[in-house]
């Protein structure tokens, strides 16, 4: 079944000067059905809901390639006379376990994180997929930080020629541990760095330890476009990566991020039927952490720690988000080792 829909709007004074266009094509597995919508402006209809509103020129459209792995694209939709993009359109995965964003320029192709983790030709289904979008040639790839199930399948990625670009945490983990399947990195970052190609900008930036010790908050910032993997998930709550989270360190983390100018946050799991962040998002997600430390701090302080204090432990404000039965034990946990033992 496909259903085509489209409607005019005003936008919003600091956009009027860009055309607006919204499309999103998403394929529900389970029905079988293929829904496309096409919005010119920024109102919601019955059927679609464009919550790509904020920004410039965009388009939205998911794919589901092999084992449910979102791609997400960004790339310049207007141009001026000297061919410098204005505006971006935007592909964007939906309902997917985990993602990945691709920069596609005039000049190239950023890439980022192969999850490619299980699937030994991962990597090159990736690369298979960004040629469906262009023929530009990948000029880098950016590992989000050193976690396994996100980077691995770089090596598809070097042969093509491909510079690989992480934190210098990642690249000192991974020396250690020598994953055939995930190629070290050719450059590194410490603080920040600013790659340009092809008219587009894109910043990385080291914000401390938070989900791990080598994460990259990656930035557009013409676009006011986040990607931010596995610290700030959307609408739902945290589960296994609680294992080796750095608590403390995660809020003021968090607190530097929404500090950045942007208005849109793709996260590394697509969550809550695929939309996009907001800031509220993230305000969210340090509030629950923030009052999960101040809850189990009381009953870690109080000798409660493991087992009296993990079935204590409850968080009903966040009882009705997504994943709050799998995700609550791995929070206590946590938790616990902080307030219970000091870790």
């Amino acid at each position: 079944m496909r259903v085509n829909q489209a409607r005019d709007v005003s936008q919003a004074a600091r956009i009027a000067r860009h055309e607006r266009k919204i499309t999103r094509h998403h394929t529900e597995e389970k029905h079988g059905t293929d829904v496309t919508c096409v919005h010119s402006g920024n109102g919601p209809d019955d059927n679609c809901e464009p919550r790509l509103v904020a920004g410039a020129a965009a388009a939205y459209r998911s794919e589901r390639p092999a084992r449910g792995i979102g791609r997400a694209t960004v790339a310049p939709a207007n141009r001026d006379q000297k061919g410098r993009g204005h505006g971006e359109r935007l592909h964007l995965p939906q309902r997917q376990p985990s993602g990945d964003v691709h920069i596609v320029t005039p000049e190239g192709v950023i890439a980022t994180d192969p999850v490619a983790y299980g699937r030994p030709t991962g990597g090159q289904q990736y690369i298979d997929e960004i040629k469906k979008v262009t023929q530009a040639p990948i000029r880098y790839l950016i590992y989000s930080h050193h976690h396994f199930d996100h980077i691995a399948g770089g090596k598809a990625f070097k042969d093509a020629g491909a510079t690989i670009v992480a934190h210098k945490r990642a690249k000192e983990r991974l020396e250690v541990l020598k994953d055939p399947h995930t190629p070290l990195p050719d450059e590194t970052v410490d603080i920040d760095r600013t790659i340009t190609l092809g008219g587009t900008t894109l910043e990385l930036s080291y914000v401390g330890p938070n989900h791990s010790d080598s994460t990259l908050v990656m930035r557009l910032p013409r676009e006011k476009i986040v990607f931010i993997v596995d610290l700030l998930p959307v609408g739902r709550m945290p589960g296994r990566g609680m294992i080796d989270f750095y608590p403390l360190e995660a809020e003021a983390s968090i607190k530097k991020v929404l500090g950045m100018d942007w208005d849109r946050l793709i996260p590394g799991h697509p969550d809550s039927g695929g939309r996009l962040g907001t800031k509220q998002d993230a305000q969210d997600q340090l509030t629950l952490l923030q009052e999960a430390s101040a809850d189990m701090k009381k009953l870690g302080q109080e000798g409660k720690c493991w087992d009296t204090a993990e079935k204590e432990f409850k968080l009903p404000k966040y009882a009705t988000w997504p994943g709050y039965d799998q995700g609550l034990p791995f929070i206590a946990r946590r938790y616990c080792a902080l307030w219970g033992r000091g870790t």
